[in-house]
């Protein structure tokens, strides 16, 4: 089984950081491929930034050479997984959803600890749009710019673990989810500190994307993720291969 892994910006060192926990929980034969956009801003803290990753994301990952059997968007609460879910035909496992709806089966509520104050709106509303918000009890700021997670990763996990802490005694959340991809492999860390249980949206997504290709389950196409209608794309980075592209990926 091969599963892709993207990474939502061109930092190529937070690709690897994604890549390493993805392998760390991936089941023995399991291929894990990171792929950094080859276009798009070197972190995503916005919606101009999310749009533009949602482009480049469809384009790195329809750009791979070799067949794959799953594609984990790995950008926590960014656009783009429906497009690429009309775009392919294997399993597409957003970090968002996966560790959300991972955390419910922790606990009666959780809460969302990502990085700038500015992202608390579209995860709040990537949430709402997936319906699994009923039971989000807050979405906090750790105050930590994406970049800064590897530039300070001292100061980054203390401001996670306050925000978290901070959840758990005001908010009542009972289980905490890391909200960036850049946050992956913090879980550990945080959990011994904040006592309760820590998810991590990149290994919660690769677990089901395993899941999902083991049972020969995939996206329905009858409908909403149905492949783009035949058209002609006019200065789309994608250019013709969007078309060709659709249905790709099973592998």
């Amino acid at each position: 089984m091969r599963i892709l892994v993207a990474n939502v910006n061109t930092t190529a060192s937070m690709t690897d950081s994604i890549a390493a926990q993805a392998r760390s929980i991936a089941a023995p034969g399991t291929d894990i491929v990171g792929i950094t956009p080859r276009f798009g801003a070197d972190s995503c803290e916005g919606n101009f930034e999310s749009y533009l990753a949602a482009i480049a994301v469809m384009d790195a990952v329809t750009s791979y050479p070799e067949p794959f059997d799953a594609v984990v968007q790995a950008g926590y609460g960014e656009h783009g997984r429906e497009g690429l879910q009309e775009l392919l035909d294997v399993p597409v496992v957003d970090i968002t959803e996966a560790a959300a709806s991972t955390a419910m089966f922790l606990g009666h509520k959780y809460s969302v600890v990502t990085t700038l104050d500015r992202t608390v709106p579209l995860i709040e509303d990537r949430l709402k749009l997936a319906g699994l918000d009923a039971r989000c009890a807050s979405v906090r700021a750790s105050g930590m710019a994406v970049l800064e997670l590897e530039e300070e990763p001292d100061r980054a996990v203390e401001a996670i673990i306050n925000q978290a802490m901070q959840a758990v005694s005001q908010d009542k959340a009972e289980v905490i989810v890391l909200g960036c991809g850049g946050m992956a492999g913090l879980d550990e860390q945080i959990r011994q500190r904040a006592g309760v249980p820590v998810v991590d949206g990149v290994a919660s997504a690769v677990a089901i994307a395993e899941s999902l290709v083991r049972m020969r389950l995939s996206t329905s196409k009858v409908r909403t993720y149905a492949a783009p209608r035949p058209k002609t794309v006019i200065g789309w980075p994608l250019g013709g291969a969007v078309m060709a592209a659709a249905g790709n990926g099973a592998g």
